[in-house]
């Protein structure tokens, strides 16, 4: 069947106005109410309520004790409005994420090379002393490599989660001139910060290779999407 699309545009024009979109929320909300408690709820007054409540006659009916509730109508309304408004949050994170300087693949790995070799030189002088102790006793010594991995790339995600949850950046980060940050502008806090280097730090070639199919400049690593963060360039 045809849609008439004059009813559409009448629809949306109804719908456009802030002060009619709260009146319906009002009433999903409380199911029903009356006149005097949509007025004290939405502090306006009585001429400007009854013009909207007017226009929004065909989205609401009247109960016998004449209150006001919605009708199909207003119900699949408020299903519109909630659509509605997450597509308008969308839409003003794109805003904001298209306008970043973005850091490119190549700036970023090198700050996670740094960052891996600071790791890797802590995680070695923590395990020297011991192995010079045993050599000294005349000790077996058998150096476990992946002991050594395991200790390096947790250090890595402990360290990364401090310093990028505290400030955005880690050391290697600084050093090159990069940041972390949230793509809806927030404050980056330390649970994003975990969840993103938990990927880097355990999962790198999973990570990175989701986040290739994710074809987004803003999510190189498939654990940036899952955190909300991205990585941008200080120096553009």
């Amino acid at each position: 069947m045809a849609v008439n699309q004059d009813n559409v545009s009448k629809i949306l024009s109804v719908l456009s106005h802030p002060l009619r979109r709260e009146i319906l929320i009002n009433l999903s909300e409380k199911s029903e109410c009356s006149f005097t408690d949509l007025m004290n709820a939405l502090n306006v007054d009585t001429g400007k309520l009854s013009f909207h409540i007017r226009s929004l006659e065909g989205f609401l009916e009247q109960t016998p004790a004449g209150k006001y509730k919605l009708n199909k109508v207003g119900e699949n309304a408020i299903r519109l409005i909630k659509d509605l408004e997450t597509w308008a949050v969308e839409a003003e994170v794109a805003k904001k994420t298209s306008a970043l300087p973005l850091a490119t693949f190549k700036r970023r790995a090198l700050a996670f090379l740094i960052d891996f070799s600071m790791t890797l030189a802590i995680t070695i002088l923590i395990t020297l002393p011991n192995a010079l102790s045993l050599i000294t006793v005349g000790g077996a010594f058998h150096l476990d490599v992946n002991i050594i991995v395991f200790l390096t790339l947790a250090l890595l995600w402990i360290y990364s989660t401090l310093l990028e949850g505290f400030a955005g950046q880690s050391l290697g980060k600084r050093i090159v001139g990069l940041k972390v940050v949230r793509i809806d502008g927030k404050k980056l806090f330390y649970d994003h910060a975990a969840v993103r280097n938990f990927g880097k730090a355990f999962l790198l070639p999973f990570d990175l290779l989701i986040g290739l199919r994710l074809n987004d400049e803003r999510f190189i690593r498939y654990f940036d999407k899952f955190a909300g963060t991205t990585v941008i360039d200080l120096r553009l």
